[in-house]
């Protein structure tokens, strides 16, 4: 693992933290306002690693779904909050923590915001409605309205190359996987289910769309509905799951029925039909990996050691960054900063749910972005 430089991590976060005011003012209100940084920085006390706390737990702030484009390799982060009354978007600033209000949305999912590729716009959806968003100008324009009779499943997300997103709708009897071109807002349904799907996620360099049977399995099919097929992938009930970034495998977290086991993180390739363990975890009840999924992060549900751990997966050592000490651990859900030098998380452990940081420089190799 090794120390090597860095684009943005412990200079510009302890320089802000130095600098930011002991409560955030505000420049103006609605879309376009900024806010001053609410960085504070503690020691962690398992480890005495020094933690960022980048929002203020006096309101709820959440990253988005832990597959989605949150960080930008620009040095901004995409984030949703309630502190100025409702639920919206917000960019915050990675080199001096200042923040500027992205929507007025009635109804903002936070889970749904997303970077496109080119991170000069997002797309999120509020209630039923698909929109884009400049980041320049705040412009946006619906894509998409989820019709009449039909209520949107969890999960969305868009294809590598930012052309169209992928999402599930549902009505009594089963639900259906539909796709919408971002240039035009053309929609079509790739599959239908007799289940609700959830969370489809596309395959990267591939025309396939890989969704979610609750815990129960994944399955795949291509983006012109051809080929579903259910995984075979092992016993037990499928956790969180996530493309690795070349495509090639899926990356996710096994529970075993049998409680007293040890949750595991697997590896199955469509292509090959084979599914193999990459780890035995102490109780990952959710996790990331970085660039070239050499190294895992993972939030323990371990009441004992409630904890946000590093997992190099060459020699299934783990090492233990910081307490989380979150109400429902599985919202941690810890992710890598694009460069593989920073985690980021969630806790309510000050109060409302918040977004944290710990700079892991000097334990994971820089990945490029």
């Amino acid at each position: 693992m090794g120390n090597r430089p860095r684009r943005f991590t412990r200079r510009a976060f302890v320089g802000a933290w130095a600098a930011a005011p002991l409560a955030a003012k505000t420049r103006e209100t609605g879309k376009g306002a900024l806010f001053e940084s609410d960085w504070r920085r503690y020691p962690d006390p398992a480890t005495e690693l020094t933690v960022f706390r980048l929002t203020d737990p006096a309101h709820a702030s959440f990253l988005p779904a832990f597959y989605q484009h949150a960080v930008a390799r620009r040095g901004f982060l995409l984030f949703a909050s309630d502190r100025t009354g409702s639920m919206q978007a917000f960019r915050m600033d990675l080199k001096t923590g200042e923040c500027r209000q992205l929507t007025d949305a009635a109804a903002l999912d936070p889970a749904s915001l997303t970077l496109v590729p080119d991170e000069r716009a997002f797309c999120f959806f509020d209630g039923p409605l698909l929109h884009q968003s400049n980041l320049a100008n705040l412009r946006e324009r619906e894509l998409y309205r989820i019709p009449e009779g039909w209520e949107r499943s969890p999960g969305t997300s868009l294809s590598g190359d930012g052309s169209f997103a992928v999402f599930g709708e549902r009505r009594q009897g089963g639900s259906r996987l539909r796709l919408v071109g971002l240039a035009r807002g053309a929609a079509r349904t790739v599959t239908e289910a007799p289940f609700e799907l959830t969370g489809p996620l596309v395959r990267p360099r591939r025309a396939q769309v890989l969704y979610r049977q609750g815990q129960e399995a994944l399955w795949l099919v291509n983006t012109d509905g051809s080929q579903a097929r259910r995984l075979k992938l092992a016993d037990g009930r499928v956790g969180p799951a996530d493309w690795a970034p070349d495509g090639r495998t899926i990356l996710y977290l096994s529970f075993p029925e049998d409680a007293r086991q040890l949750n595991t993180i697997r590896e199955f390739s469509p292509d090959q039909n084979a599914d193999k363990l990459v780890a035995k975890t102490s109780q990952f009840v959710h996790f990331g990996f970085n660039r070239n999924t050499s190294v895992f992060v993972g939030a323990s549900r371990n009441a004992a050691s409630p904890t946000v751990l590093l997992l190099l997966r060459v020699t299934r050592r783990e090492l233990t960054l910081c307490e989380h000490r979150a109400t429902d651990p599985a919202a941690v859900a810890p992710i890598f900063s694009p460069d593989s030098q920073t985690v980021l998380f969630e806790s309510d452990r000050h109060g409302k749910p918040a977004i944290y940081s710990v700079h892991v420089e000097k334990l994971v190799e820089e990945t490029e972005p």
